[in-house]
């Protein structure tokens, strides 16, 4: 197969990591790694997936005809530690890890089928999906956490960053249709969660239905961002993303029922769920209006804030 096979212009990768510092001279060097790894893992490449804007992946086979995946990502501080993540998790709840090369942040994956992502599975209700979602959450979480971590990012500096950026954001761009309680709650949580969770677990960082596939033994997880800390970090994307709750009619009640239905197949608590959801909101909602340049959205993440909030009894 050909570079232009392998990577061709119009894969969302290329567009994407082209306008980083250095992407392209990484992208000029993509071919050759691919080549590389190949060789090395005794691997025969297929023509890469559409999906990824930080990574080219691909389905290989391997030297025993076996099907993976192979996953070559852009070196970010995100992606460092998923190869760690995937080996401690060790199947549980996530795809398989075959080899790692963390130099070249390059995966070679067990290879997901028929690969739906749990977004997609429109057959199936909401409540079963966040229900079939949560069971895998609950299977990352069992991975003990090695002495130090294993070198992974912590949820606590992570979140105390983002409490930092929240506050200048608010202060600099002060945005209609954000209450300032609101937001100043929302910085106090990112701060204030971490330290008074009742136990730490490799945390996937990025738990969305589009990060879920079917495969044969069940729901996985790829693509994780992981860190290490408190568990109630993660549910949140899944509930908000599967026949997003806040676009019915009169929402608060489906909220509710959905962290409650996914709280209570965690065995957590559901208003600590929702207040972490308050601090993802409110820092998403300052993102949108600093990053995006979109008031009226963040006003909209805040609305949702406001509800997640008054369930919490916050």
């Amino acid at each position: 197969m050909s570079a232009a096979e392998l990577v061709p212009p119009a894969l969302p990768v290329v567009r994407t990591v082209s306008g980083y510092p250095g992407g392209r001279a990484w992208l000029d060097r993509l071919p050759g790694l691919i080549g590389e790894l190949t060789a090395r893992w005794e691997l025969t490449p297929g023509r890469p997936f559409a999906g990824g804007s930080c990574s080219w992946v691909a389905p290989v086979r391997r030297a025993d005809g076996s099907p993976a995946v192979l996953k070559i990502g852009w070196p970010h501080r995100e992606a460092a530690g998923e190869g760690e993540a995937l080996r401690l998790w060790d199947g549980r709840g996530a795809v398989r890890l075959y080899e790692h090369d963390p130099e070249r942040y390059a995966l070679l994956l067990e290879r997901c089928e028929p690969g739906t992502e749990l977004g997609d599975a429109d057959e199936l209700p909401a409540e079963e999906r966040l229900a079939l979602g949560a069971r895998a959450l609950r299977g990352l979480w069992e991975a003990p956490v090695p002495p130090g971590s294993a070198g992974l990012e912590r949820v606590a500096d992570v979140t105390a960053a983002w409490a930092g950026t929240a506050e200048e954001r608010m202060a600099r761009l002060s945005p209609p249709g954000f209450d300032p309680a609101l937001v100043a709650l929302g910085v106090r949580l990112l701060r204030e969660l971490p330290a008074t969770a009742g136990r730490e677990v490799v945390v996937h960082g990025d738990f969305n239905p589009g990060n879920l596939l079917a495969a044969g033994r069940g729901w996985l997880a790829i693509d994780a961002k992981p860190m290490v800390g408190d568990p109630l970090y993660d549910p949140w994307p899944l509930v908000e993303q599967i026949d997003d709750p806040f676009a019915r009619p009169g929402p608060r009640p489906v909220v509710a029922a959905r962290c409650a239905l996914v709280a209570d197949v965690l065995g957590a608590d559901v208003a600590r769920l929702q207040a972490w959801a308050v601090a993802r909101r409110v820092e998403s909602a300052l993102w949108a209006v600093d990053r995006r340049g979109d008031p009226g959205a963040g006003a909209a993440i805040m609305r949702e804030a406001r509800i997640l909030a008054d369930l919490a009894g916050l």
